[in-house]
């Protein structure tokens, strides 16, 4: 793989042991990448680090806007998209830090989010890895903060939509065992943000390829839990992620790599009784598919604000009656007359 390695001779990079390596990879969004840039070097000021921006062969002139903007920046250019796991491990390769965190571009940090990671994982050594809490564009707490493994219990409590109605027994996909604002274990950590150890990732491995899209952050989080560690969950520090840039979850593209990705996390650990998960995978694929189907169905009829019905009144009065068990509500605006003659309790013929 050849690639231009730009700002060799910015402080951060002449450092001869930084503390901490950031790493964050690019893709057609320079402005989000800007705003997560400035608020690193906030979060940073009191720490010896690192910035190490892998860019994907972007298209809307990131090099040019971003390399005069910030020197203290480490870029690599890649010369083709060669996917999410694939650009952090060429950046890894270059990272000299004792601590490494992977962050997504389109995310915001507070200023005290990274010291808050390593005073926790220097104090308690049997952390290997740790994510935080995770808050959208309006202020919304993102549920995938933490997880569970998604086997087919908790992804069917997902789906079914049954881990929010009886957290205890169907939440573990979420990891409803650690609240929000709490800090616990939990299996897995999200790709936006993993704060990790340098020698950890030396043993484990960095993000396996195979993944295109999802499951890179399953299947690491999995090994470190292999390896000994805990996979902590940090509720009091915080970040703000800006989710969706780049996947659209509707699609059929985004299901058919979500659960592509969980079949070829089985396979690869070989989990017991394989068989009956990945039958259990299958059916919540086809479960979620209806359940995208039936929700844009709705969302096509709720369009239909206000009806009027052609029928007599007989039939209008019973049509009432039926609509009021309707899964989706109809408005009706009255009753339209069959013929000239049918004049009585109509808004028009």
């Amino acid at each position: 793989m050849h690639f231009e390695l730009c700002n060799k001779n910015s402080y951060f990079v002449n450092m001869i042991s930084p503390k901490l390596s950031v790493i964050i990879v690019n893709y057609n969004v320079k402005y989000f990448l800007e705003n997560c840039l400035l608020s690193v070097l906030k979060s940073v000021k009191n720490i010896q680090a690192e910035i190490i921006v892998a860019d994907n062969h972007s298209a809307d002139g990131s090099a040019a806007y971003l390399r005069s903007r910030f020197p203290e920046a480490r870029f690599i250019f890649l010369p083709e998209n060669i996917g999410f796991a694939r650009a952090n491990n060429e950046a890894l390769k270059t990272a000299n830090g004792e601590y490494i965190l992977f962050l997504n571009p389109d995310t915001i940090i507070a200023e005290d989010t990274i010291e808050c990671c390593m005073k926790y994982i220097q104090h308690d050594q049997n952390t290997g890895a740790i994510g935080v809490q995770m808050i959208d564009g309006s202020g919304n707490f993102l549920p995938e903060s933490k997880r569970g493994l998604p086997g087919p219990w908790n992804s069917f409590g997902k789906i079914s939509g049954l881990g929010k109605l009886f957290p205890k027994l169907f939440g573990g996909y979420y990891a409803t065992h650690v609240k929000k604002d709490e800090t616990g274990a939990v299996d897995v950590l999200a790709g936006a943000f993993i704060f990790t150890r340098k020698n950890i990732l030396d043993t484990t491995g960095s993000f396996d390829e195979r993944f295109f899209m999802f499951g890179e952050d399953i299947d690491l989080s999995y090994r470190i839990q292999k390896a000994g560690y805990k996979n902590v969950y940090l509720g009091s520090a915080s970040i703000i992620h800006f989710k969706g840039e780049s996947s659209q979850k509707k699609s059929a593209s985004y299901h058919q790599h979500f659960f592509g990705a969980m079949h070829l996390f089985v396979e690869k650990h070989q989990l017991k009784n394989k068989n009956i998960i990945h039958a259990g995978i299958r059916l919540n694929a086809f479960l979620s598919g209806c359940k995208q189907f039936l929700t844009s169905h709705s969302k096509h009829i709720s369009r239909t604000k206000k009806t009027a019905v052609i029928c007599s009144q007989d039939q209008f009065t019973a049509l009432v009656k039926i609509l009021q068990h309707a899964v989706v509500p109809v408005t009706i605006i009255g009753r339209l007359a069959t013929d000239i003659h049918d004049k009585d309790h109509c808004i028009g013929y």
